[in-house]
């Protein structure tokens, strides 16, 4: 008994809540009217967390992430090129580990862009460069509802696939207006936010477990978890896990080969390793129109989640990492 307690001690609480959520929402999944009050209530707490980066951050240190072009590359090339081409090398898997549905499920992974409210709270919590990360996750988003159809066209000889257009004014309106609102208002309450960290804070983490509610409402309520045996599934899990550990990799050794500085290289490993599931699921029902998206879904929603889960557990040891490192150069320089 007196050996867990250690175990418990160490368990990240942010992921305690992921688990817990993730249970609530397989036990009790949302539906209809709960279902669109959560699934609104996820975007106002996205439209609080921009407003409040927008509040925290100087007008000057937002400008500087615009500027950092060698960032913003390295982010779009990790999204749109080193994963598609994992996703074209994990056609060898078919059909003795996965079928031929689940493969292009995958594939379509590879294709879409990265997440924007997560990949900036993760960045956040861990200390890296938010106004770069607000900069590239928002562009990768907004490129992506343009990029990922044709590429799912030339990648999956998908026909008909198309996007709509009204969705990237969606993301201005939803992401960037509330951004320019907290900038516009931030002489008068930037002082404080940066004093109590603890609502940003909460904002973060919260919009990701609304996040992963909705998700995972939507997963249960499509009944998708009930079409694959254990073992295929374990099998698919295992196959995103991988996926997740070399994207990760590459672009955390990568970044810091081309000479990114530890911002930075936090910045572009959360941000070139997510896959968007509030992008991809909608976008799913338009170039997949004529198919059943169940299964082509499924792994984009087991990616989502198991990236959830590392890089909260990742963002959490390099903000104890950051808080350590002050915490000795303040006792050696007193």
């Amino acid at each position: 008994m007196l050996t867990k307690i250690p175990l418990l001690r160490r368990l990240d609480p942010f992921i305690l809540g992921i688990l817990i959520t993730v249970g609530i929402a397989s036990l009790v999944p949302a539906d209809g009217t709960a279902l669109t009050a959560f699934t609104w209530a996820t975007k106002v707490a996205v439209g609080i967390l921009f407003f409040l980066y927008g509040a925290r951050l100087s007008t000057q240190e937002a400008l500087h992430g615009l500027r950092h072009w060698r960032l913003h590359v390295t982010i779009l090339a990790a999204t749109f090129v080193i994963f598609p081409l994992l996703g074209i090398a994990a056609r060898v898997l078919v059909p003795t580990i996965l079928t031929q549905p689940l493969y292009l499920g995958l594939l379509y992974v590879c294709l879409l862009p990265s997440t924007v409210q997560s990949s900036i709270a993760f960045v956040s919590i861990a200390r890296g460069n938010v106004p770069g990360a607000i900069v590239s996750a928002s562009f990768s988003n907004i490129l992506g509802i343009f990029v990922t159809p044709l590429l799912v066209a030339l990648l999956m000889t998908s026909e008909g696939a198309g996007f709509d257009a009204s969705s990237a004014i969606g993301i201005l309106v939803m992401l960037l207006l509330p951004f320019i609102a907290g900038q516009a208002v931030r002489r008068w309450i930037g002082p404080w936010v940066k004093k109590h960290g603890a609502p940003l804070k909460l904002v973060d983490r919260g919009s990701i477990l609304l996040v992963v509610y909705v998700a995972f409402s939507e997963g249960m309520n499509e009944g998708i978890w009930g079409t694959l045996s254990a073992g295929r599934l374990l099998a698919l899990l295992a196959v995103c896990a991988v996926l997740l550990a070399i994207v990760l990799s590459v672009t955390w050794f990568g970044s810091k080969r081309l000479g990114f500085d530890r911002a930075d290289q936090i910045t572009i490993t959360f941000c070139g390793s997510k896959k968007s599931l509030a992008t991809g699921l909608p976008m799913a029902t338009v170039l997949f129109a004529s198919q059943p998206i169940g299964l082509i879904v499924l792994p984009l929603m087991l990616f989502h989640q198991l990236q959830l889960l590392v890089c909260a557990w990742m963002a959490g040891r390099l903000a104890r990492r950051a808080a350590a490192e002050e915490t000795e150069l303040a006792t050696s320089s007193s």
